[in-house]
């Protein structure tokens, strides 16, 4: 498919079907994200692959869980992310957010839908999953096959208009 209508076509899902993602298609997505550009190919993410029993614990993080069948809690780990050296600010969140765009755009190629959450509690999270002080959750990607009746939301097809947007400086 033309990266572009895969774009267009990807959308937030928050209705799945209950049918589980095979592990063949788990291990691509991951594939993706462990192949994400980072700052310095440092590649401080950590992905938890979230399943089973284990989802209810992501229910007592975040009321957007959507009851998907798999959930990937992308996080950076702090001792390794790159620091730019003119102010401090330290690449972890930006190269977590490429890995999870990378691996929501290999979801939907291969016709998994996502949502990107960002909308949860990060102490609770860090309790529920027992992450050390050094993993910082980003989001949490619910994911899974559609359900027949999902929907984008009303905005999906709302864009700014571009020239508010892109700016030449010549």
């Amino acid at each position: 498919m033309d990266f572009f209508d895969l774009a267009l076509k990807r959308y937030s899902v928050r209705k799945f079907d209950s049918k589980c993602v095979e592990k063949e298609k788990i291990d691509k997505i991951l594939d993706v994200g462990c192949v994400a550009p980072t700052a310095k190919n440092i590649q401080p993410q950590k992905i938890y692959v979230i399943t089973g029993e284990a989802l209810e614990k992501v229910k007592k993080c975040t009321h957007s869980h959507f009851d998907a069948p798999l959930t990937l809690l992308v996080c950076c780990d702090t001792n390794l992310c790159w620091t730019r050296s003119y102010d401090g600010k330290k690449s972890g969140d930006i190269d977590a957010a490429i890995v999870t765009t990378h691996m929501i755009l290999e979801a939907a190629e291969l016709g998994i839908g996502s949502t990107w959450v960002m909308s949860f509690d990060p102490e609770a999270t860090k309790k529920e999953f027992d992450l050390p002080d050094n993993i910082v959750p980003v989001c949490f990607l619910p994911m899974g096959y559609p359900a027949k009746d999902a929907m984008p939301s009303e905005r999906h097809t709302i864009y700014r208009d571009k020239n508010d947007i892109i700016e030449y400086i010549k």
